[in-house]
């Protein structure tokens, strides 16, 4: 092996910077992550302290929609350009709409 260094060469006189564009990763996660805590609890709201018994045999499912929350939360808010209100509220409606489908579709 050769004992060299990568050297790069411009002639330019500005410095080269790498552009982030992650920016809108944690506001989109953050954003995924409550959007499933309050997908968790409708039915709380709805049936009452009876939810934790149907929680007890199915918590894998719903315990499985909380990355998925956390990925459409992030893409939603890519996709929206970073707008935060707008993200927030189509996260919102996506991930409670996926929650109630498991949910329904778990009840038979």
């Amino acid at each position: 092996m050769r004992n060299s260094e990568n050297y790069i060469i411009t002639t330019r006189s500005e410095p080269l910077s790498t552009d982030d564009e992650t920016t809108w990763s944690f506001p989109g996660a953050i954003v995924g992550f409550v959007a499933w805590l309050l997908a968790l609890g409708i039915p709380f709201l709805i049936y009452g302290g009876n939810t934790l018994f149907f929680f007890l045999y199915t918590w894998p499912f719903f315990l499985a929609l909380m990355p998925v929350a956390v990925v459409v939360g992030i893409a939603l808010h890519s996709l929206l350009n970073g707008k935060l209100l707008y993200s927030a509220i189509v996260t919102i409606v996506t991930v409670v709409l996926m929650f109630g489908l498991l949910f329904l579709w778990l009840m038979g």
